[in-house]
């Protein structure tokens, strides 16, 4: 909230700064006005007074303020303009004050991205903004803006381009960006997110224009505090981090991740409904070890081996503290493609201190889980009546399993011990069994198992006879023809999930599971994939993407004021999203919802989210609202224009 004391006085402090400066210079000039241009969202009668406080004040200025006349001079600078500050008449190695005129009319509202609105200004506020000869003289809805954008969008060729034609977008009119986004999701979610945004992070060096977050380096260790305080926006509810050591299936990216939490928070607010305001990305650059950008000119980052250890405990210690310091106890830190070994010491340090989420261990596993459990009505039986074989045992897939054994022990009420025996676990060396037990990283060790050492995956498919694969791995191409047919030999509807990004990864694709299988698979991925024609059949396959579960967790943490992450919340929004799959979903094959619905899904899941939070005495905004859903939706930012003054 913005104090009325404090908006005069720094008002009357800049009217007065330009009346020294125009009587010091003595020249011909009208005043630089600054102005603060106060968010849309804000109602309360403090702000109302401070804008009537300052459009008076603009008035008068503009009607009654004098111009100074001074004799005109024999030389100008800069082609009859006069330098007004000194600027141009300095040398490149004089330093000169950067003085900045912020107006919320004219020339610069056009170029804020929070309030532009392009061409669908209309007639009354071209005239109350002075905007008249700015646009031209065509007045256009919104709704014909998306339909044009969408029109361009289509006519680019390569996903790159139209990555940066909606980054642009952000850019220039935010309203504009998450509409055409929430009214094309499904179009438009791959270009924003997987599996485009891992081509933008490879070329990130290239291709960024200007910052869209926080980027918080070595160089500022002892000063992250003070970092922070230079972000704008002083209300955030969400912040999503990287350090990009493990971006996708890419490996280490280093300061060029910063297209995850951008991409991330975009869908935050827009299938989320979380204000765009209240979002903020942050790249943590302790290095990077990959080779090719250390010798790449054209990289962002520091150009130095990561920081590991003791170092980089204390810089993230640093950070974390002073995130909670400036933003509060309830401000949510989501974690995003950290390394497996800071990933899980992160999420595990900070869980009771601070609301932390890992999307790559928790997102993840919960949107697995809610495919499982909306597979089950197609090939009958119970969760704990399955065997899962994984692929891969980082924080991906070690998340989900121990998901799936937490909900099979809600389920039968058996120890969550006894639930992680239906479940076997494939890394680079083979089957995770007991007997490697020693040389296991701490996160493994619950999943080995009494069995013999098997160093292939498809022996491990023959040997364990799982109804359940899913992969994890990051590496393509491993759900081979011998292993699909495996599957099949034993199920007559095999489940298989693809889950890692982006598609080059994949361990399959769609068409190679439903051919290998002979159509009878049900299949999802990470990556999105097409229609599958098999026998004259079109099999459409479900994207088991995060983006169905962490908006609206994020959201129902959120309006519930919720202090701590609980695992129960992850389960319940699981089994909201598994609830959503509708039978003529079911009858197409898919096991997920479409995304057409996401925020309607969302709202849903931040109702469950939320109300689980107030079941377990974490949530802080008293007293609950009755209908938690209306609520929740009640919450949510829209795109649409609002009318200017």
């Amino acid at each position: 909230m913005i104090s009325l004391n404090g908006a005069t006085t720094y008002l009357n402090n800049s009217i007065a700064g330009v009346s020294k400066s125009l009587s010091h210079s003595q020249r011909r000039v009208q005043a630089p006005v600054i102005v603060s241009a106060l968010s849309s969202n804000n109602n309360g009668p403090g702000e109302r007074n401070v804008t009537l406080l300052m459009e008076t004040t603009l008035k008068e200025m503009r009607e009654a303020s004098p111009v100074v006349a001074v004799e005109p001079k024999t030389t100008t600078v800069g082609g009859g303009v006069e330098d007004v500050y000194g600027e141009d008449r300095a040398t490149e190695d004089q330093p000169i004050t950067p003085w900045t005129v912020s107006v919320a009319s004219g020339y610069s509202l056009l170029r804020d991205p929070h309030h532009n609105k392009g061409l669908a200004f209309s007639e009354k506020e071209r005239d109350a903004h002075f905007l008249r000869g700015l646009l031209p003289p065509v007045v256009v809805s919104h709704d014909l803006q998306v339909k044009k954008m969408m029109h361009n969008m289509r006519q680019y060729q390569v996903p790159l381009q139209q990555y940066m034609a909606m980054m642009d977008l952000q850019e220039m009119n935010e309203r504009l960006f998450y509409k055409l986004l929430i009214d094309n999701v499904e179009e438009l979610l791959p270009v924003v997110y997987t599996p485009t945004v891992g081509e933008a992070c490879q070329k990130y060096g290239c291709i960024f224009r200007r910052p869209q977050g926080l980027f918080i380096s070595l160089k500022e260790k002892g000063r992250i505090l003070e970092v922070l305080k230079n972000w704008p926006q002083r209300k955030i509810q969400v912040i999503v981090v990287t350090d990009g050591e493990r971006i996708l299936g890419l490996g280490d990216l280093g300061c060029q991740g910063m297209g995850i939490p951008v991409g991330k928070l975009s869908l935050y607010t827009a299938l989320g409904g979380i204000r765009p305001s209240a979002c903020l990305p942050i790249t943590i650059d302790v290095g990077t070890n990959n080779e090719k950008l250390l010798n790449d000119e054209f990289y962002i980052g520091l150009r130095q081996r990561r920081a590991t250890g003791q170092e980089y405990a204390e810089f993230m210690h640093e950070f974390m503290t002073a995130v909670k310091q400036n933003y509060g106890e309830k401000v949510l830190i989501q974690f995003e493609d950290f390394a497996n070994h800071n990933a899980f010491d992160l999420l595990s340090k900070y869980s009771n201190t601070h609301l932390v989420f890992n999307d790559d261990i928790q997102g993840t596993a919960s949107v697995v889980l809610a495919g499982l459990i909306s597979s089950l009505k197609l090939v009958g039986g119970t969760l704990a009546e399955q065997t899962f074989l994984f692929l891969g045992a980082g924080e991906a897939g070690t998340g989900i399993a121990e998901l799936i054994a937490l909900e099979m022990s809600k389920q039968t009420g058996a120890p969550v011990e006894e639930s992680r025996k239906k479940i076997w676990l494939v890394d680079s060396k083979g089957l995770i069994v007991s007997s490697r037990a020693e040389s296991l990283q701490h996160f493994k060790k619950p999943w080995a198992h009494e069995h013999q050492p098997v160093k292939e995956l498809v022996g491990a498919v023959k040997s364990i006879k799982p109804t359940v694969l899913i992969g994890s791995s990051g590496a393509g191409r491993t759900f081979t023809k011998e292993v699909i047919e495996a599957m099949s030999s034993f199920n007559e509807k095999p489940i298989i999930l693809a889950l890692s990004n982006p598609t080059s990864q994949s361990e399959c694709t769609a068409e190679e599971a439903y051919t290998w299988s002979k159509g009878r698979a049900i299949f999802a991925s990470g990556s999105p994939f097409g229609p599958v024609e098999y026998n004259g059949k079109v099999y459409l396959s479900g994207q088991a993407n995060n983006a169905y579960i962490f908006p609206g967790l994020g959201l129902g943490l959120i309006i519930s004021g919720a202090i701590r992450v609980h695992e129960d919340m992850l389960l319940v929004a699981s089994e909201t999203l598994a609830a959503e799959v509708s039978q003529e979903n079911f009858d197409k094959g898919l096991i997920y919802p479409p995304f057409t619905n996401i925020r309607k899904i969302s709202a849903h899941i931040a109702a469950k989210v939320a109300e689980k939070a107030y079941e377990l005495g974490l949530a802080t905004r008293l007293p609950r609202p009755n209908d938690l859903i209306a609520y929740a939706e009640s919450c949510m930012y829209s795109p649409n224009y609002r009318n200017y003054r």
